[in-house]
């Protein structure tokens, strides 16, 4: 297997720029994990791992810098890819970021999601929060996932 030519250059314009019909569907995604409930905070951090753990450039440039425009500090910021270690965030943010983290690694072990991950984020999220969180988590690895096949570099990306 080869590395790509110029990693710096995208493959292709960004799918959600070539199919404008997207748009407002994942528009419509984001506002509604938004509006529930869902700590925003939580929102941020957990997007930003979920990024990290895929290395995706353009979606960690862009959630940072969402996160910092929503309040968040330098320290949990530059901490999140540590976060078990740093005392910077909450239980149930802990809680939220370990279920990102499982739900995003499905093959790393046979119970994708164990019980007890499950169990800890249901202990600090009521079921609205959960279904947003596992939402959000489905949508930072869509992002994800979009930019890495289409070779999309940080200061190129449309979502994420």
């Amino acid at each position: 297997m080869t590395a790509r030519m110029n990693p710096l250059q995208p493959r292709m314009k960004n799918a959600a720029m070539i199919l404008p019909d997207l748009g407002p569907g994942i528009q419509a995604l984001i506002g509604t994990v938004y509006k529930s409930g869902l700590a925003r905070a939580t929102i941020e951090l957990v997007h930003l791992r979920v990024s990290q753990v895929n290395g995706c450039a353009p979606c960690i440039d862009s959630g940072w810098r969402t996160a910092k425009k929503a309040g968040e500090s330098d320290e949990r910021l530059f901490n999140v890819a540590a976060w078990r270690h740093a005392p910077y965030y909450s239980d149930a943010e802990r809680a939220a970021l370990a279920l990102a983290e499982a739900a995003t690694r499905l093959a790393d072990r046979e119970d994708a999601v164990p019980d007890d991950t499950w169990n800890e984020a249901a202990k600090h999220h009521d079921e609205k929060a959960l279904a947003a969180l596992v939402t959000w988590i489905a949508l930072s690895n869509f992002f994800n996932r979009l930019n890495a096949a289409t070779g999309q570099v940080a200061a190129g990306a449309q979502w994420g």
